[in-house]
C-alpha cells in the first residue's frame, strides 16, 4: 500500500518470547519511533500481568496515547502479541483514519524454541513476572492467529528493514 505520511504505526505480533522486545528496540532507533510495551509498563507499575481485565485496561490506555502521539506526527512502536485478526484489523484501520503508514511485523518461532527462550529469561532474571510454563505456551499457540499472505497485503511495506 502506498505510505500516507512519515507517520508510522508499527504493530508487533507474536507469541511470548518470539523476539518481538528486540524487534522493536531495533525499530524504534531507526523510524525513530515511540515503542510502547504493555507488559513493561504493567510490571512497572507493580502490577499483575497475568491480570486478564488490567491488561485490557493498559491496552486501552496505550492505544488512547498511541492515537494521540500519531495525531501529532509521532512514530509509535506497539509491542505486545496483537494475536487476534480484528485487534490487528482495528489498529490498522483506525491509524489509516489519522492518514498514516501502518505497518506489521510478524515473529514466529517453534513452539520449543519459545519455551526455551522463555525459561532462560525467566533464569537470567529478565522476566520477573510470575513464570510461563509449558502449559501455557501450549495453551497460547491455540488461541494465536498468525497473520496470512493476504492480511500482511492490507499494510504499508517497512519503511527500515532490519
Amino acid at each position: 500500500m502506498k505510505q500516507h505520511s512519515p507517520t508510522r504505526l508499527v504493530l508487533i505480533c507474536g507469541l511470548p518470547a518470539s523476539g518481538k522486545t528486540t524487534l522493536a528496540r531495533q525499530l524504534a532507533a531507526k523510524i525513530p519511533a515511540i515503542r510502547l510495551d504493555k507488559d513493561q509498563w504493567t510490571t512497572e507499575l507493580g502490577l499483575d500481568v497475568w491480570d486478564d481485565e488490567l491488561r485490557a485496561r493498559v491496552e486501552r490506555q496505550l492505544w488512547a496515547l498511541t492515537q494521540e502521539l500519531l495525531a501529532h506526527g509521532q512514530s509509535v512502536i506497539l509491542e505486545w502479541g496483537h494475536w487476534a485478526r480484528a485487534e490487528r484489523d482495528e489498529k490498522r484501520l483506525r491509524a489509516r483514519t489519522l492518514g498514516v503508514g501502518v505497518e506489521l511485523h510478524s515473529l514466529d518461532a517453534p513452539l520449543e524454541e519459545l519455551i526455551e527462550r522463555a525459561q532462560r529469561r525467566q533464569a537470567s532474571g529478565e522476566w520477573t513476572a510470575s513464570p510461563m510454563t509449558r502449559a501455557h505456551f501450549e495453551q497460547w499457540a491455540t488461541i494465536y492467529q498468525p497473520p496470512g499472505e493476504e492480511e500482511l497485503l492490507l499494510f504499508d511495506e517497512p519503511v527500515v528493514g532490519i
